[in-house]
């Protein structure tokens, strides 16, 4: 599988292979060669439907039969390859080429890939476009760049400071601990200190220690197996406890969250109702809980079991049978691979649920969750040891 986007004879190619068909989309105009314009190109694919946009004008491959996942392993290549042998020959039209020219602001599923020196995993012969040390987006914020004999500099909007900009205000002064994030509140001409996982308080400046985790909204704890390595991925598991009073809410998410293409298990609740969503592949299962069972958010325990059997789905509620279903018969895909990660209650700051999920979950989880067990281990996650903020001590009723 590959996908590849390259400069042919002045025109823009999107080529891509999902295992079956190369499917292939060019521009309608031809891009100016004087050096001096910027153009914006928009190019990727739903399933096997491809689109291609070069400064607006449109052009797109409608869906057909065939595979609808891309599954590469591979890193992206931006401007040229470290080895011509990792180009497929029908990847491009001719013998391949590195390109010649600009490149800047590049987002892969709407999450922006920053090519600096420190970000990129390697490069070569890569020069500044720019020309002056102002470059692309030095002053954040919406700040202006000015060149200096000395380098730069940046006259700011109001509300922000700092010698990039970076800074709100509302932050100059806090006094967050130093695990916590500071949240500008432009319109009390205040702020909020996030705390870091195990630490609470006003300023997060207290240590604690749960077993049970209690999350308030804009909540996450990210979790990475250490056992991902030796995981029977077709016999996949896991059980925990929850308490809510909300009727919506994303519980938990096994899996890497990146990207369309990436496996998942979803343990959420939709319309008070436990919803459970598994994606192995190039399917999405979406299996819906008949409403009698609509009683989660009673603010009382209760116990969630969801078994992965190769491509049948067991779902316990309360240790009673609620679901089984085998999503793909077929047994195409019969694997989870999840990447190693669970995210519970949300994801990190800035990334919103429903955006993530897309729509699969509206918000992060308000509640509580402990006894959190993975496959048939013999012991629970020590959530305290994972990464998160917002997240705090569940103990007591409070």
């Amino acid at each position: 599988d590959f996908l590849c986007i390259s400069l042919v004879n002045g025109f823009i190619q999107l080529r891509y292979n999902l295992g079956d068909k190369t499917v292939i989309l060019q521009t309608f105009q031809k891009v100016h060669a004087n050096g001096n314009t910027w153009h914006l190109l928009k190019a990727g694919r739903v399933g096997n439907e491809g689109y291609l946009d070069l400064d607006g004008i449109n052009i797109t491959q409608k869906a057909r039969p065939g595979m609808n996942a891309l599954d590469v392993h591979t890193d992206f290549f931006v401007g040229g390859v470290s080895s011509l042998n990792l180009v497929n020959s029908m990847a491009v039209e001719n013998e391949p080429t590195g390109f010649t020219g600009c490149i800047r602001e590049i987002l892969i599923n709407n999450r922006e890939l920053k090519l600096t020196a420190t970000d990129s995993k390697g490069g070569a012969n890569i020069g500044d476009c720019d020309g002056t040390a102002c470059g692309y987006t030095v002053c954040k914020n919406n700040g202006t760049c000015n060149v200096e004999t000395s380098g730069f500099s940046c006259s700011c909007p109001q509300e922000w400071i700092g010698s990039t900009c970076e800074q709100s205000i509302h932050c100059s002064q806090n006094r967050c601990g130093s695990q916590a994030l500071c949240i500008p509140q432009p319109t009390s001409f205040s702020y909020l200190c996030v705390c870091a996982l195990g630490w609470s308080g006003k300023y997060c400046n207290r240590k604690i220690k749960f077993f049970i985790a209690k999350f308030v909204g804009n909540s996450y704890i990210k979790y990475t197996d250490p056992y991902y390595g030796i995981r029977d991925l077709e016999h996949s598991r896991i059980s925990l406890n929850f308490t809510t009073n909300q009727t919506e809410g994303l519980i938990l998410w096994m899996g890497k969250g990146e990207d369309e293409d990436n496996d998942f298990l979803a343990i959420g609740l939709a319309n008070g109702t436990l919803k459970i969503v598994i994606n192995l592949g190039e399917r999405i299962s979406v299996p819906l809980i008949h409403n009698k069972y609509s009683t989660c958010c009673d603010e009382r325990w209760h116990f969630v079991t969801v078994d992965q059997n190769q491509t049948c789905i067991k779902v316990y509620l309360d240790e009673e049978l609620i679901c089984f279903e085998d999503i793909d018969p077929h047994r195409k895909y019969t694997a989870l691979n999840y990447g190693g990660i669970c995210y519970f209650g949300g994801f990190e700051i800035g990334r919103k649920v429903s955006i993530v999920t897309t729509g699969l979950f509206q918000k992060g989880f308000i509640g509580k969750i402990k006894d959190v067990v993975l496959f048939k281990d013999s012991k629970k996650i020590q959530l305290m040891n994972a990464e998160g903020y917002n997240v705090y001590n569940g103990n007591y009723r409070n």
